[in-house]
């Protein structure tokens, strides 16, 4: 008998059939994370194991949350994201409760920062999730929006990004301010704004920022970062010594790299904060160019995925939402690869799925979980 020409149908376009994962995305989430793993067992055990501290603790807890970050990612999968559209506004008000929060006396501060809620085994930054919100509600008020956005759609989204973006300065958290300010900018453009919308944001960001170092309302420690970042040589063992350190690490990987747990920066702890903030330096020193170009390939990988995905999307909403998180993972492996070979000044920003610390790795599995959820439902009529 002759097929039909819906026989013939491709399955990826047969809207009757039934949809699959985004291999290509999965299986490079979990290559990012393996490695991540591995470069904050081999940054932690050697200073770990000289203090006679059990060398894979550091391992163990992040593997927790690794496990938790992967059932979230299936479970956040397994959601219409037109379901998620009718709870954006509760979701950006308990991100907003819980920024305030932190500032409360219940926020644990360390350091220069109080930017955690201490949950007794564990602490639980908000402005992780925050970012999620924030993507969240920027697509609900965007995709409602008629194109060309109107001047008072630009406003609206930016009080909505400003709200969360004061009170992460009240902490101080700069680093998430910038990547609210990417992300704001992102979205905008891809949803239509107009060139002289979109110039008057960049005016008004660089006004902002002298009026913050004018008011003095700059921490003390976030101006020596830039002082450090700008002179680096007359710095080197104060102001940008992480940052001289880093460099030191990766460069000395060569090529090949020198070998894993074979890095003499790694073992020595020379990088401060290295199985966070300078996991890549662990990457550069023990496998090189090669082994770093492999790790940076595999986020391109991701992102490839994710403007692929926003580019299939079935609603405008579920459009802007990847498109939102594509552009905040893409500012943070940029900021921080930057930040370790000195293209970028110290933000305190975690490499996605690599850095150690459980709330960034559970919410950014989440976002990735939003976008994998737009993709298995692509072929499906979803209603703005």
């Amino acid at each position: 008998m002759a097929r039909t020409l819906s026989d013939r149908v491709p399955v990826f376009l047969d809207r009757d059939s039934p949809l699959k994962p985004d291999l290509v995305l999965v299986l490079t989430y979990l290559a990012v994370t393996a490695i991540g793993l591995l470069m904050v067992y081999s940054a932690t055990a050697p200073g770990l194991e000289a203090r006679g501290i059990d060398p894979t603790r550091e391992l163990k807890t992040q593997a927790i949350f690794v496990v938790i970050g992967f059932i979230v990612f299936g479970v956040v999968s397994s959601i219409d994201l037109t379901e998620i559209k009718g709870l954006v506004g509760p979701i950006y008000a308990v991100s907003i409760f819980l920024l305030l929060l932190v500032l409360t006396p219940l926020g644990d501060s360390e350091g220069q920062a109080q930017r955690w809620v201490d949950l007794g085994l564990v602490q639980f930054q908000p402005s992780e999730v925050a970012k999620i919100a924030v993507v969240l509600m920027l697509a609900s008020i965007l995709a409602a929006a008629t194109v060309p956005l109107s001047w008072r759609v630009v406003a609206r989204s930016i009080a909505f990004v400003g709200l969360p973006a004061v009170l992460i300065f009240r902490q101080p958290d700069l680093g998430t301010m910038l990547v609210f300010g990417f992300v704001l900018i992102v979205m905008l453009f891809v949803s239509g704004a107009t060139l002289r919308q979109l110039g008057f944001l960049a005016i008004a960001s660089i006004v902002l920022t002298v009026g913050l170092f004018q008011l003095n309302l700059i921490k003390q420690y976030q101006i020596d970062r830039l002082t450090g970042f700008i002179d680096p040589d007359a710095h080197s063992l104060s102001l940008s010594y992480n940052q001289t350190q880093s460099e030191i690490a990766i460069g000395s990987g060569g090529l090949l790299g020198k070998g894993l747990f074979e890095g003499s920066q790694t073992n020595l702890q020379f990088v401060p904060v290295q199985s966070s903030d300078f996991i890549f330096t662990a990457v550069g020193e023990q496998f090189g160019f090669v082994g770093s170009v492999i790790v940076l390939g595999l986020f391109g990988v991701m992102l490839f995925r994710l403007l692929m995905i926003a580019r299939v999307a079935r609603s405008r909403f579920s459009f802007l939402t990847v498109s939102g998180i594509a552009a905040m993972l893409g500012f943070h492996v940029f900021v921080n690869v930057g930040m370790t070979i000195r293209v970028m000044p110290v933000t305190g920003l975690p490499l996605p799925f690599m850095s150690s610390g459980g709330t960034v790795f559970v919410a950014m599995s989440a976002a990735l979980g939003l976008a994998h959820a737009a993709w298995i439902r692509r072929n499906m009529t979803i209603a703005d």
